[in-house]
């Protein structure tokens, strides 16, 4: 059974950095598509990047992109976020999902294996 655990979220001002982490267990990820989303309180849950565990394609959401940077070791994720402002202010969740190729990468509906989340407040 696939397990995700998040950490290293936490309060941060603006201008400042994180990394989270997503530890991983239940078996082998490879063909699989590892995804960060975000949700902020009374927001749709929004994507902020993804890799191919496989073959090491990675992608990032509008909103990150040049800010965040998305790898990963032999069982975690990482998902390293600078620049920070306000706006990022939400619940970080790791996912994992087989890439079937029926849902695009920034889909959630293409991750069936979801962590509990890891707050991240950025203040101004």
């Amino acid at each position: 059974q696939v397990q995700l655990v998040e950490s290293g979220g936490g309060l941060v001002q603006a201008g400042g950095s994180l990394k989270l982490s997503c530890a991983t267990s239940g078996g082998s990820f490879s063909g699989y598509r590892m995804g960060w989303f975000r949700q902020a309180p009374g927001k749709e849950r929004e994507f902020v990047a993804a890799l191919d565990w496989s073959r090491g394609n990675k992608w990032y959401g509008d909103y990150v992109r040049g800010r965040c940077t998305i790898s990963r070791g032999a069982n975690t994720v990482y998902l390293q976020m600078n620049s920070l402002n306000p706006e990022d202010t939400a619940v970080y969740y790791c996912a994992a999902g087989w890439n079937s190729g029926v849902y695009v990468y920034k889909a959630p509906e293409a991750y069936t294996d979801w962590g509990q989340g890891t707050q991240v407040t950025v203040s101004s």
